[in-house]
């Protein structure tokens, strides 16, 4: 019997995240105070929204520590896990990283799917880890009625070069370093079973590269694509800076295929939340609506964003000084 892992949740890959406005109201207030005895200096917490958490250890490094899972974004089970974990290890490279060990997160209907799947996925994680350079190791499981996979991950970093948030100053260029139309073909796959090979592709490769290039180039402010789309994390990148940035529409790359299935209707739920909830921020009066939804469209294991030039990704834009929008799209 064939399955279609697609078939089995309610949303797929980052599409399925909280959306980012109702996000930050439940977790806003939650920072606290320090712990009695802490083991580490904090360096990167909740405040900002980053990848990742970060904490200067003895030893003179920073600890990185992030987890990401989500329901199945492609049918294939294989696929599945190699994308489910190069997502989660963009966080540790979000932040400027290297991963060093990784335990697996699988939610799964046993009496459901047979649990040769899940086994599956388990393989596709351990290859991209594997790929990474990161010791998978162990985990948790739990009987779901939905299937969902990810891993928790801890990398190292030098905590006087970490990638975050806040860092970014007026005059810096934006690059992107995969292209987007994620969502929309993910859309279309879970409607039609239509099979995209350079998205399944470009979702299950890493962000290592671009990660290690910004940092060698001296960059300071960085984060990924995913759930909340190119808008939401630029604009939640330009807010914490403290300025404004600036989208050249006609600079972005897409995946092929991404505007025929824009075209076509194949549009997620968390793609039209993300454009609501950036729009009051954002200046799209130069662009069309269906530019805005794909500016706007949740990505899964997308690309860096980084506010610097990093080689071989398309400059897409500028950050300037802060303006009454955060985001400008022309």
């Amino acid at each position: 019997m064939a399955y279609r892992l697609t078939q089995y949740a309610h949303g797929g890959g980052c599409a399925c995240k909280i959306p980012p406005g109702e996000l930050e109201d439940m977790v806003r207030g939650l920072a606290g105070s320090a712990p009695a005895e802490p083991a580490g200096e904090l360096l990167v917490g909740l405040d900002d929204g980053d990848d990742a958490a970060a904490v200067r250890i003895e030893g003179g490094q920073a600890l990185i520590a992030t987890t990401d899972f989500f329901t199945p974004v492609v049918d294939d089970p294989y696929d599945w896990g190699r994308i489910a974990a190069a997502n989660a290890l963009s966080d540790v490279y979000a932040m400027g990283g290297r991963p060093v060990v990784a335990v697996n997160l699988l939610c799964w209907p046993r009496e459901t799917l047979p649990f040769e799947l899940a086994a599956e996925a388990l393989r596709g994680g351990t290859q991209v880890c594997g790929d990474a350079g990161c010791h998978l190791a162990g985990g948790h499981s739990v009987d779901d009625p939905e299937p969902k996979y990810g891993l928790a991950v801890t990398g190292t970093a030098d905590p006087d070069r970490l990638l975050r948030n806040d860092a970014g100053r007026p005059g810096l260029p934006l690059s992107l370093s995969k292209p987007l139309g994620l969502g929309v073909l993910n859309t279309r796959h879970k409607a039609t079973a239509e099979r995209f090979e350079e998205a399944i592709e470009v979702m299950a490769a890493l962000n290592d590269r671009a990660s290690r290039a910004a940092v060698t180039a001296g960059v300071k402010c960085a984060t990924d694509v995913t759930g909340f789309g190119l808008l939401g994390h630029l604009h939640k990148l330009a807010r914490a800076s403290g300025v404004s940035a600036v989208v050249d529409a006609a600079a972005v790359p897409f995946v092929a295929g991404a505007r025929e299935a824009l075209r076509d209707g194949f549009v997620s739920g968390g793609t039209r939340r993300n454009l609501d909830w950036v729009r009051p921020h954002t200046d799209l009066s130069a662009v069309d609506d269906d530019t805005a939804l794909l500016l706007a469209d949740a990505q899964t294991s997308g690309g860096l964003l980084v506010a610097g030039e990093v080689p071989g990704a398309p400059v897409i834009g500028e950050l300037v000084p802060r303006r009454e929008h955060t985001v400008v799209v022309r």
